[in-house]
């Protein structure tokens, strides 16, 4: 008895949780076709007002730009300065004046052409000489009173839109000036929209558009060759920015959706074409949410009917499985740390010998580069001084034997430079004379300027110019860049170097050169990095410079020049008063030209 009164309770129960479930998915059904069908109306209306403003807008950015350059030719064809170059012949200054214009106008270019059709003045100046004696800009400007409109066909395909007047002074006609309205960048704005758009004009013919395709045709004519559909989504892929753009999107069997404007110049009109873009995808999304709210809704009803025990069951399986899981991972993660940490201790006692054996290298390297210019400076002096000998004259020796005697010196000096690069030990500081160390410098540079033939170009001024530093330091620096720039001049026919001292808030040493310039400016004053042959060059000379720059306070840079060649420049403080003793260097020198002969 017992078991019939259970068995018909469960009879119950089932049959009403049936009906509730059908009764559910029938709401489902119908909230989800309402929903579906309002909002889908909703989105699209929205889509078109939106299209509809833009539209509008880019009508009347069309519109103000022909008329801002409506007013162009009317004006200049009234300025003295062209009607007075058309009446002398004399177009000198006539180019230069279009181009002051043009700035402030915003046109594409502007020409002017004298009687016979020939370009005069241009704001291209490739464009001077050409003629345009049968341009219709040209012809109609010619023979009409006011300002002319004409459309153009491009040689590189598109149209040219030009604003023309004739020019004339006491009744005679002396040319045309004309303006050529910059349309094209409106096409290049358009670039990447989510609307295709086309320009006509009063006949029909497209004359803009963002499918370069359409371009005089018709609207049908271009709609045949290239639907809208291909237009819009080729311009969407032409941008780089796909976040800002809504994703394709079709409703209902219609790809787009065709809006059209007149746009008050000369029976222009503008037509969209609009996908209905985000509209699926909007009515999705909400169309998700409830789909996942009646989902959940019938999760919880066959949650609560399912046992609570055998949910507890899988749930404590599923969560046994993934801490075994975890505990192997953490076992590898624990012998993959150990194994890291060994090999780390490894690597750090190889780092550690690595460094001493660089640092070694480095310091012999660099003492080899340092004392290889004045060695070869004392060969030649010994050269000199032999010759000189053999020729009796023995004062003459005399010098050549102080000049050895003081790179001997200037050896010494390098060696306890380069012990206190490698130590970064500080050195005593003074003020020097910018002036007299580049005039040692070129001193010291003196027998590689005997070989080669280099214009050496020297700006200078009248005071000195005063830093606190050591001079030896500031002259060793010097010479590097002297020498790099007479190494980077060898290729050159001319070869030359230009050398600028100027006095401001730093004083600034600029050395320029007339070679191929710098490759990598990244790694250029990394030490052993050099661009030269081998045996040329180890690569020290701009590390220990840039080193010597920095530790005076200042700053060395490196660049390409506008003309070619490299371009090095050493700021350093200023001293606040500059002292004027020691001030006996070539002052009169503001373009110096050396050239010495083998």
């Amino acid at each position: 008895m017992v078991d019939e009164r259970v068995f018909k309770q469960n009879k119950t129960i089932s049959w009403r949780v049936r009906l509730a479930l059908v009764m559910l998915l029938f709401l489902a059904f119908i909230t989800i076709s309402v929903t579906n069908r309002l909002m889908t109306d909703r989105f699209t209306e929205t889509t078109r007002n939106r299209a509809e403003l833009r539209l509008a807008l880019y009508s009347g950015n069309l519109l103000s730009e022909l008329r801002q350059n409506a007013i162009v030719p009317q004006l200049l064809a009234r300025d003295p300065t062209l009607i007075a170059a058309l009446n002398s012949v004399d177009y000198t200054l006539s180019t230069q004046r279009l181009i002051s214009f043009v700035e402030e106008i915003g046109a594409a270019s502007l020409i002017l052409l004298d009687r016979d059709g020939r370009t005069v003045a241009a704001t291209d100046r490739n464009r001077l000489g050409e003629s345009h004696r049968n341009q219709p800009h040209f012809v109609n400007a010619l023979r009409g009173q006011g300002t002319i409109f004409t459309v153009e066909p491009r040689e590189t395909g598109g149209f040219k839109f030009n604003y023309s007047r004739r020019v004339q002074s006491g009744g005679t006609v002396l040319g045309v000036i004309a303006v050529e309205v910059d349309l094209q960048k409106f096409e290049r704005a358009w670039a990447g929209i989510s609307d295709a758009l086309i320009v006509t004009d009063s006949e029909g013919s497209i004359i803009l558009a963002t499918e370069s395709r359409w371009r005089g045709r018709i609207e049908e004519e271009a709609l045949a060759r290239e639907n809208p559909q291909s237009a819009i989504e080729r311009a969407i892929r032409a941008t780089a920015d796909w976040t800002a753009l809504p994703p394709d999107a079709y409703l209902q069997g219609e790809a787009v959706m065709r809006l059209e404007n007149r746009i008050a110049f000369r029976g222009w009109r503008m037509v969209s074409f609009t996908t209905y873009a985000s509209v699926r995808e909007r009515v999705n999304g909400v169309l998700a949410l409830e789909i996942m709210g009646f989902a959940i809704l019938l999760a919880l009803a066959f949650y609560f009917l399912n046992r609570r025990s055998a949910f507890r069951m899988a749930l404590f399986q599923r969560e046994s499985a993934e801490l075994r899981a975890l505990n192997l991972r953490l076992q590898r993660e624990i012998a993959e740390r150990e194994r890291v940490q060994e090999t780390l201790a490894v690597a750090e006692q190889t780092l550690e010998q690595s460094s001493k054996l660089a640092a070694l290298g480095e310091m012999s390297a660099a003492v080899s580069h340092e004392l290889n210019q004045p060695l070869a400076a004392m060969k030649t002096y010994l050269a000199g001084a032999r010759l000189l000998l053999g020729r009796n004259r023995p004062e003459e020796a005399l010098s050549s034997f102080g000049r050895i005697d003081g790179l001997i010196d200037r050896m010494s000096a390098i060696t306890r430079q380069l012990k206190s690069y490698a130590r970064k030990g500080a050195a005593e500081l003074s003020p020097v004379d910018m002036r007299l160390a580049l005039s040692s410098s070129l001193s010291m540079m003196e027998p590689q300027l005997r070989q080669r033939q280099v214009q050496i170009t020297r700006i200078l001024p009248e005071e000195p110019v005063m830093v606190l530093g050591d001079q030896m330091r500031i002259e060793q620096v010097l010479v590097n860049l002297l020498r790099n720039a007479l190494d980077a001049t060898k290729s050159e026919r001319n070869p030359q170097v230009d050398i600028i001292l100027a006095a401001g808030d730093t004083a600034t040493i600029t050395v320029c050169d007339n070679g191929p310039g710098i490759e990598d400016k990244d790694q250029l004053f990394e030490p052993f990095y050099t661009t030269k042959l081998p045996g040329d060059g180890v690569g020290l000379g701009l590390a220990i410079s840039s080193g010597i720059v920095n530790d005076l306070g200042g700053r060395l840079t490196a660049r390409n020049g506008r003309t070619g060649g490299a371009v090095f420049e050493v700021q350093l403080p200023i001293l606040s008063k500059a002292s004027s003793e020691d001030g006996e260097s070539d002052q009169n020198n503001l373009y110096v030209e050396t050239s010495v002969a083998e």
